[in-house]
């Protein structure tokens, strides 16, 4: 009986280097049966497809789990990998639509952040030890000159170009609404 003389590193692992698909297999199935991918996408348009991610992300259980998401600390980017992702794995749009969409849905993602009162959220990973992200001078306290002034902090806005007007008018009317009603739950 063969005997293995050495432990190798796949051994230590329990991992089988052998199990794994064959080069090609995938060509190899049958074409009746398509990955969703595979077929044209739902949505062509960058307008439309937005209009289906707000409409996704702002429904009452998604809203509130995205508040929490962002809450708890989430990299905003991260998470707009994830819904675009999976939009296009769905079929929803090609990878070209996603990569345009990557923008907006930024967008949305920190207006709902903000509608929610959530000053620090993060934007991507490490941003608090990125030297490039670091605003020289912002670790001085203005001076206020009239005593009657307060302290406005300034919420970031989508633009125009970024989001289209029927969807920016909705993020700017609805959006307040349906995240009130999600934090008057808790």
């Amino acid at each position: 009986m063969a005997e293995k003389l050495r432990e190798n590193q796949f051994d230590k692992e329990g991992v089988n280097p052998f199990n794994a698909p064959i080069p090609g297999e995938s060509l190899t199935s049958s074409p009746a049966t398509k990955t969703p991918w595979e077929e044209p996408s739902r949505y062509t348009k960058q307008d439309d497809a937005m209009e289906a991610i707000y409409m996704e992300l702002t429904s009452p259980d998604n809203l509130e789990k995205l508040i929490e998401l962002i809450n708890s600390g989430q990299a905003l980017d991260q998470l707009a990998q994830v819904i675009l992702y999976r939009g296009y794995t769905e079929g929803l749009y090609s990878p070209d639509l996603m990569l345009l969409l990557i923008e907006p849905t930024l967008y949305l993602l920190i207006s709902i952040a903000d509608y929610a009162d959530i000053k620090d959220y993060v934007l991507y990973d490490e941003e608090s030890t990125d030297p490039e992200a670091e605003i020289h001078g912002d670790d001085v306290e203005p001076v206020i000159m009239d005593e009657g002034e307060e302290k406005k902090e300034e919420r970031i806005k989508p633009e125009k170009e970024s989001l289209g007007e029927s969807l920016l008018a909705k993020v700017k009317s609805e959006l307040p609404e349906k995240v009130k009603e999600i934090k008057e739950k808790e």
